[in-house]
């Protein structure tokens, strides 16, 4: 009984972690799309070069944290996590 619970726990922690590891798939279509509307803009007012370029990259950095917080989350929940609660089961 206890090998199965030690299972499902380790089972339900991939899971998770495969879920938090999809996190990365949305800041990647998010900075591709804000480059391309830089660009765009870009070519369309060559003079704005320096304010478009820093606000895409901001944008850009404020993005991948979320990929980078899934990362973490799914790495947490690959290592660490199944350790943690098989210690709740004695």
């Amino acid at each position: 009984d206890r090998r199965q619970r030690q299972m499902c726990i380790r089972d339900r922690c991939a899971i998770g972690a495969g879920c938090a590891l999809i996190a990365g798939i949305g800041p990647g279509i998010g900075e591709g799309n804000a480059v391309a509307s830089a660009l765009e803009a870009i070519g369309r007012q060559p003079e704005c070069k320096g304010d478009v370029t820093s606000t895409m990259l901001l944008g850009c950095a404020v993005a991948e944290t979320t990929g980078i917080y899934g990362f973490v989350t799914g790495l947490l929940l690959i290592f660490v996590a199944p350790g943690m609660f098989m210690n709740f089961l004695g």
